[in-house]
């Protein structure tokens, strides 16, 4: 068994603040939010890094971002702007190892982010 945060989520074992929830995907907040609006986009599948996709994960990637866009609709920031990120492996900055898309907004997003 893997001793995965998202993974527990996604069964059920731990109970996130759900923004959005499909047969393939979870969307929640961020428990440490970097912006106003901080949703995380999650695969109920394990796969651990983006490295890790294969053929059999194809347009899951797509189906992350699609729902992103919605809850970007339905939290009020899609006109004004939003960010996307997913990060691989530590040096990326990845700290949960079950792949993720960040959504953030509701505040001018800089570059460099901070």
């Amino acid at each position: 068994m893997i001793d995965c945060l998202f993974c527990k989520m996604a069964q059920g074992e731990i109970k996130p603040d759900l923004v959005m929830e499909t047969d393939e995907l979870l969307a929640f907040r961020d428990i440490n939010p970097q912006a106003p609006t901080h949703v995380l986009v999650v695969p109920r599948k394990h796969i651990s890094t983006l490295n890790d996709l294969t053929p059999a994960d194809a347009g899951i990637i797509d189906k992350m971002v699609l729902a992103a866009c919605e809850i970007a609709k339905l939290e009020g920031i899609a006109a004004s702007g939003y960010r996307l990120v997913m990060n691989c492996n530590q040096g990326g900055g990845q700290t949960v190892f079950h792949i993720h898309l960040h959504l953030l907004g509701g505040r001018a997003m800089t570059w460099p982010p901070g």
